[in-house]
């Protein structure tokens, strides 16, 4: 067996761990139940083109991450397995398309350390097992920057055309960013280089062309079908509000990726100063040639651009994860024992936190609704009524497949619903006034741990029987009261 073999197996071996346990994770609140929920509307509809949530149309995100999970449903059903399988295949495709682009533009050893300092760093390995749109993006984000540093250094000038395609991939994953960001940094490094007339070789025109028909056909039939409603919502709240106005605002703050950084780069983030103060003392540094200014620029660029957002995100800056290996791999080439004991470690210890943190707090700890969902799936009838009061979790409606109402007194329902320009567009769920609540019908209420005390209030306790009691949330029922 060749090297190049030996290293492509080990890699897929390695990643094996994106797979490990995802059967037994359950769907969390409060973003991957949007997902979830999501693809299985739109399956059930038939409609794959406009994302659905509740029964409305939902604006959140491009469409191309949905078409990943209806295409795992379709494949393995709707379970927690379907919901992380393309996640965790596309996280070794990530480690590969690490490991050639490595290859090529160093050796096969940088390849293979690159690839394998990647998939085992914390972050990488997380999304991997996550129902959210970042791996997807990760993916075609990097691939733009990959061929455009190929096409650019060598003769064939027709990869430029992969650039494009990439890029409306990423839009179509995660919007206009897909497309802005690779291409400021393409900006950036032509200018440093004073490299101008590439700009005539990089296919401006039919590329473009390439670019508007991948990734602007979907926004093109959304606009189509949903005219003013789908720009406002997209483009207004989930691009321009996103950045400009704070999502969470503590967490703006000037070191946010900082932090982000050594977590998401554990355990490979506390390696490298051991190898910074070895050159340090050499007073010999690597040399800042214009591989390695590509790459510091992509990983520094990333970082800078979304330390400058308001809203910010763990998972923003993964894409940069990859020139990061990469740079890493070169500064621990000649440290193959202290690799090869991290990477022994990585294996055990991302198989310990599978098995002993996952899957414990995704489904026994209150993130997930599957253990609510399944109080009451089996007993529940199509005429009877679900609702929750307290911080609505989508999971039980996507592990119940039954619509829930949000509880609300009416007098605050209205502050509550989607505004324009606001983060409340997010409510989209269906409310119900707890004054309104049918007495004529089945009730099953699902009680967030956060509104036991207000139970004795806001309802009368003995007419509802508990039916179970989760770490988060108590499961009642009360029956249709019978006319005398």
């Amino acid at each position: 067996m060749t090297t190049t073999k030996k290293h492509i197996w080990l890699l897929i071996a390695l990643g094996l761990l994106f797979f490990l346990g995802n059967q037994a994770i359950a769907v969390t609140d409060p973003v991957e139940s949007n997902y979830t929920q999501t693809a299985a509307e739109m399956l059930a509809s038939g409609d794959y083109v406009s994302p659905r949530i509740y029964g409305n149309y939902w604006y959140d995100k491009p469409v191309f991450f949905y078409w990943e999970l209806i295409a795992a449903f379709k494949l393995f059903g709707i379970t927690d397995f379907a919901a992380r399988f393309f996640p965790a295949l596309f996280g070794i495709l990530g480690m590969l398309m690490t490991y050639a682009f490595a290859k090529k533009i160093y050796d096969e050893k940088t390849g293979f350390l690159s690839a394998a300092i990647l998939g085992t760093s914390f972050e990488y390995w997380l999304i991997s097992k996550t129902v959210i749109t970042d791996l997807t993006l990760f993916l075609f984000f990097n691939a733009v920057l990959i061929f455009f540093y190929l096409a650019y250094t060598g003769r064939n000038k027709n990869l430029y055309y992969l650039c494009y395609l990439f890029a409306g991939l990423a839009v179509l994953t995660k919007g206009p960013i897909g497309i802005l960001l690779p291409g400021f940094i393409v900006t950036v490094f032509i200018c440093l280089r004073r490299d101008f007339a590439e700009i005539k070789r990089m296919k401006p025109v039919l590329g473009m062309l390439l670019f508007v028909l991948v990734g602007g056909s979907w926004y093109y039939a959304m606009y189509q079908l949903h005219g003013s409603d789908f720009i406002d919502t997209f483009l207004g709240i989930h691009n321009v509000l996103r950045a400009t106005v704070s999502e969470h605002p503590r967490w703006d703050v000037w070191y946010y990726y900082t932090g982000i950084f050594f977590l998401g780069f554990f355990p490979w983030c506390f390696s490298l100063p051991m190898v910074i103060v070895k050159y340090w003392k050499k007073r010999v540094w690597p040399e800042i040639d214009t591989t390695t200014l590509f790459l510091l620029l992509w990983a520094l660029l990333v970082n800078g651009f979304y330390q400058c957002m308001a809203t910010k995100y763990t998972t923003y800056t993964l894409p940069a994860l990859l020139p990061i290996a990469i740079l890493a791999a070169r500064l621990l080439y000649t440290h193959e024992r202290l690799v090869k004991r991290l990477l022994i470690f990585n294996v055990f210890f991302y198989t310990a936190l599978t098995f002993f943190v996952a899957i414990p707090l995704c489904t026994n700890a209150g993130y997930s609704g599957k253990q609510v969902a399944a109080a009451f799936k089996d007993r529940i009838q199509p005429q009877d009524v679900l609702v929750y009061y307290g911080d609505y979790k989508a999971s039980i409606v996507y592990y119940s497949n039954k619509l829930m109402y949000n509880l609300e007194h009416a007098d605050k329902i209205e502050g509550d619903k989607p505004k324009a320009m606001s983060w409340s567009s997010k409510n989209v769920m269906p409310y119900m006034a707890l004054e309104a609540v049918p007495r004529d019908r089945d009730v099953y209420l699902v009680l967030d741990e956060r509104k036991y005390d207000e139970f004795a209030k806001d309802f009368r306790p003995d007419e509802w029987q508990l039916l179970s009691e989760t770490p988060k949330a108590k499961v009642y029922y009360r029956p249709a009261a019978v006319e005398e």
